[in-house]
């Protein structure tokens, strides 16, 4: 009985392995995909797409397509821009939402529920509806710089990080993750004389490890996949330009399928690069703040 039990587990064991590794495989097609055809000519590369040759590197294959995605557009600084507004924008918003969601679950003022429930009601609001108002607040803000005096924030950086620090999201996630702390630290630290910041510094963002790796995950890909409609209207001037807005570059006059292909490559690398560093990190996250998808 004990060599059918084990039997049975072996089998289900892999049986179990044999489906992940169906389901990857289905993940990582579009992804071989894209990388294969960043290979081909443009000819071959339609050509194929009728067969699993699209899948396979076989034919004429070249790196033609990377070389000439650079001379079309300034991948390296649409890159380091996008890099630029993504990485500010996590920072700043992990250390204003931690604070905020702070004060709404460790202090006590009149209207902190209230101002909560409205804070996470705007992530009911699709962007559509707030970026013409928004662009017109904008356009006419002040911002002082070495020369004086500037009107307008267009065509700059901080119109692509300052309106997205503080979002609903993340406030909620320090905010669950805050009330499961223990209250007797906070509560000694009190007796002892210790302020709000220090507590805020020294005792509850050393234990808010797990929410940090989800926040700051979670806002890095939405800022780094999700730079295309707001940056298309604020910003017209390539210094500032992310990468989803170079995309536009390769479907100007006639469409080169290799050099898009090789495009989408480059720009899938951070991404990549980033998922599989924090994958382990972003699954324990997930499970010690409770957040279910």
């Amino acid at each position: 009985m004990a060599l059918v039990s084990a039997e049975n587990r072996g089998l289900r064991l892999a049986s179990r392995y044999a489906t992940l590794i169906v389901v990857a495989l289905v993940f990582m097609f579009p992804l071989v995909f894209m990388v294969v055809s960043s290979l081909k000519p443009d000819q071959q590369l339609l050509s194929d797409t009728s067969s699993l040759r699209a899948f396979l590197p076989v034919g004429d294959i070249s790196l033609d397509n990377y070389y000439a995605a650079f001379e079309r557009a300034p991948i390296g600084r649409f890159m380091l821009n996008s890099m630029f507004v993504t990485v500010t924008t996590v920072i700043l918003s992990i250390l204003l939402c931690s604070m905020a969601a702070f004060s709404f679950v460790f202090l006590e003022w009149r209207g902190r529920n209230v101002l909560l429930t409205v804070i996470l009601a705007t992530l009911i609001i699709p962007f559509e509806t707030i970026a013409v108002p928004l662009l017109l607040f904008v356009s006419k803000l002040p911002w002082l710089g070495t020369d004086g005096v500037h009107w307008g924030w267009l065509n700059t950086y901080r119109v692509q990080i300052v309106p997205w620090i503080v979002d609903g999201l993340t406030i909620f996630l320090f905010v669950q993750f805050f009330k499961d702390l223990p209250r007797e630290l906070i509560e000694a630290a009190r007796v002892e004389g210790a302020s709000w910041m220090m507590i805020y510094r020294r005792i509850v963002m050393p234990l808010s490890g797990p929410v940090l790796a989800t926040a700051a995950i979670l806002k890095c890909l939405k800022m780094y996949n999700d730079q295309y409609l707001w940056p298309l209207i604020v910003v017209q001037d390539e210094a500032h330009r992310p990468v989803m807005v170079g995309l536009g570059y390769f479907f100007q006059l006639q469409i080169a399928w290799g050099e898009v292909m090789a495009y989408l490559t480059l720009i899938s690398v951070p991404v990549i690069a980033f998922y599989l560093i924090m994958q382990r990190a972003f699954i324990s996250s997930i499970a010690s703040t409770g957040v279910k998808g």
